[in-house]
């Protein structure tokens, strides 16, 4: 057993120390050696990574966690997205090799990626206040120079001060989450802050601290209304947006189920988690349909699933938000880093011309996503001793899913390819459903609580986002204004951004916004 423990605290520390190790400390060593360096000490910090899960899950039923010192603690959860974020900087990395070449910046960017991936390795094993804080300011630290790798870009110098901004109110909130939950609780030990919340009601502290903490992420996570750096910061170089997109951005999502304890005993904090990610999932998912650049679309994109992440916290649905988690930064690496293709696929559906969905598809597409999910929920739930999620959740899934299902109008010359595509649509859906509830059986360490009453309010929200999504398909000339405002983003991140720049001037001249 000591044995156990002793690999079990070897393979989680080593990640970070070698992605420490696979910085620059010098201007000597030759660009192809550094990158032969980061790949050389990536690859066993991978296998570091894997080898930490292994360890956790082979684990007695109680052995979640490992204490590494008493700041640190390897949970398992945490032991999950380890692994997944060492894949994900392991295959950037070596993407990034090949991409960059002859760009003078290269020093810099391995400085950088070896950095963000130390620091994200140390906050998945925080166990302390100080820690957590101090990780996620050196992520958002080391982060800045990726985003402004071409300085001459003024949109990207735009995007990294906003960034900046967002990310000191976010130190400055969680620093007042822990110092209410320090003085509440006598230690700044998270562990020690879940033995208290089993004591009984959060206090007065705690509730605060648990609203400082959701309005943390909220700014860290580039939810509305602080999204817009999210979408300008695509004047970065593609594996950036792909590092920041599949992996960074999504450490909120961790927080969030990492906290998962005090969530449950703040009711308020649940419901501005609710409020903010379904507004944001609204937004950003009507916004997305009116872009044309692919990399914009994907951002926009993002930014509605982080929402959609964020909701499922506030639900109490912390399994199914690891699985989204884990799913999108999955699927935005490979997007981003497959983005060249993009180019012929959009030319090809030029092509084709537009495919517009028909009347009759709009309205029948939830109710058969809905039979679809809830006859596969039905089934594996017979199966299984209980349904993964209640049947609102299965209700909002339809509704979400509903689109793949979308039938175009029969008098297009390529109406059969998009049958085709629609039946294909079914089988995603069906892959979906299956994927989640085999998903929901794989140990996390994780124990869900969902909220019934935030639930229906979910489902409404989904509702009018699909209904919204409908009418945005009509061409009728009265939409015409609303698509404009759409396309817009309606104008949320321009307020806010002559907002911040009148609160904290940036110190170079900011583009007009257009």
């Amino acid at each position: 057993m000591k044995l156990m423990s002793a690999l079990s605290v070897a393979c989680a520390l080593l990640p970070p120390a070698l992605m420490l190790a696979a910085m620059p400390h010098g201007c000597t060593t030759p660009v192809p050696a550094l990158w032969s360096r980061f790949q050389s000490l990536a690859l066993p910090a991978l296998v570091s990574s894997v080898a930490a899960l292994a360890l956790q899950l082979t684990a007695p039923p109680d052995g979640t966690r490992v204490d590494l010192s008493p700041w640190l603690t390897a949970t398992l959860t945490g032991a999950w997205v380890a692994v997944l974020v060492q894949l994900l900087g392991t295959t950037i990395g070596f993407f990034s090799s090949r991409y960059l070449q002859g760009e003078p910046a290269q020093r810099r960017y391995v400085a950088s990626l070896g950095g963000v991936l130390a620091a994200v390795h140390l906050l998945l094993l925080a166990d302390h206040w100080l820690v957590l804080i101090a990780a996620w300011a050196a992520v958002g630290a080391a982060m800045q120079p990726l985003l402004c790798f071409y300085g001459d870009r003024p949109f990207a110098l735009l995007a990294a001060h906003k960034k900046r901004l967002g990310d000191r109110l976010a130190d400055l909130l969680l620093i007042a989450a822990a110092t209410l939950a320090w003085n509440e609780v006598g230690s700044g030990s998270l562990s020690a802050l879940w033995q208290h919340l089993q004591l009984g009601p959060a206090s007065s502290a705690l509730q605060a601290s648990a609203v400082c903490l959701a309005l943390a992420v909220v700014l860290r996570t580039a939810l509305l209304p602080v999204h817009g750096w999210l979408i300008q910061v695509m004047e970065a170089p593609t594996p950036v947006s792909a590092l920041l997109h599949a992996g960074v951005i999504n450490l909120g999502g961790f927080i969030l189920i990492r906290f998962a304890s005090l969530l449950e005993a703040v009711p308020l904090a649940r419901w501005l988690l609710l409020v903010v990610g379904l507004l944001t999932a609204l937004l950003a998912g009507l916004v997305m349909l009116t872009r044309i650049s692919i990399k914009v679309r994907l951002a926009w994109s993002t930014v509605a699933q982080m929402g959609f992440m964020v909701m499922e916290c506030g639900l109490g649905l912390y399994t199914l938000a690891l699985l989204h988690l884990l799913g999108h930064s999955l699927y935005k690496a490979n997007a981003f880093l497959a983005a060249s293709g993009a180019v012929g696929e959009t030319r090809r559906r030029v092509m084709r011309g537009h495919m517009a969905p028909s009347s009759a598809s709009l309205l029948v597409a939830p109710i058969l996503s809905s039979m679809l999910v809830g006859g596969l929920v039905a089934l594996l739930g017979a199966i299984t001793p209980a349904a993964p999620w209640p049947w609102w959740w299965s209700a909002v899934l339809a509704l979400a899913w509903a689109p793949l299902l979308w039938l175009p109008l029969q008098r297009h010359p390529d109406a059969p390819g998009a049958v085709r595509g629609a039946l294909t649509g079914a089988g995603m859906v069906a892959a979906l459903v299956l994927a989640a509830m085999v998903g929901h059986a794989v140990p996390f360490g994780l124990s869900d609580a969902p909220h019934d009453a935030a639930g229906l309010v979910a489902l409404v929200g989904m509702a009018a986002l699909y209904v919204c999504l409908a009418l945005m398909q009509s061409r009728s000339p009265l939409l015409t204004g609303w698509r404009r405002w759409s396309y817009a983003g309606f104008y949320i991140d321009e307020f806010v951004t002559r907002t911040a720049l009148r609160v904290w001037p940036a110190r170079w001249t900011a583009p007009a916004t257009p």
